[in-house]
């Protein structure tokens, strides 16, 4: 499973507490993490779990040493900051996502998906008052 723009890590640490083998956990706020680690610490999920501080935006190169297989994405980018689809190409470079893997995205209504997506096909997406949930699975030269 991977989180991220983790925040407090809440959505890794409940998929690792349904288990998930393992979680990474990503995000450029030390604060953020630090919080995630304190998390980890109290549930006893250190040892199942990898953080790390990185800066989205430009790319997610701090996985390209993984093992293509993780099959659960979850992503709560920033609102209003346009980072979904360079997200989205990050992962997709690194290539460290399974066949069919599930990418869940929560995201403001007023952001939707494009539709000059590759790699990416849009299975549901559900509003939540002013917040969108999206629901992707990774399915190389498709559109979204």
């Amino acid at each position: 499973m991977l989180d991220l723009f983790a925040g407090t890590g809440a959505m890794g640490i409940e998929a690792l507490s349904r288990g998930a083998r393992s979680a990474i956990f990503i995000d450029s706020r030390k604060a953020s993490l630090t919080i995630v680690r304190k998390n980890l610490d109290l549930l006893g999920l250190t040892e199942h779990s990898r953080v790390i501080l990185w800066n989205i935006v430009n790319n997610l190169n701090c996985l390209k040493t993984e093992t293509p297989d993780i099959q659960l994405v979850f992503m709560d980018p920033p609102y209003h900051k346009d980072l979904i689809e360079p997200t989205l190409g990050h992962l997709a470079n690194c290539r460290i996502l399974a066949p069919d893997a599930l990418i869940v995205i929560e995201h403001a209504a007023s952001e939707p998906l494009s539709g000059s997506l590759t790699g990416y096909i849009l299975r549901d997406q559900r509003k939540y008052g002013k917040t969108f949930v999206s629901f992707l699975n990774y399915a190389m030269n498709a559109k979204l």
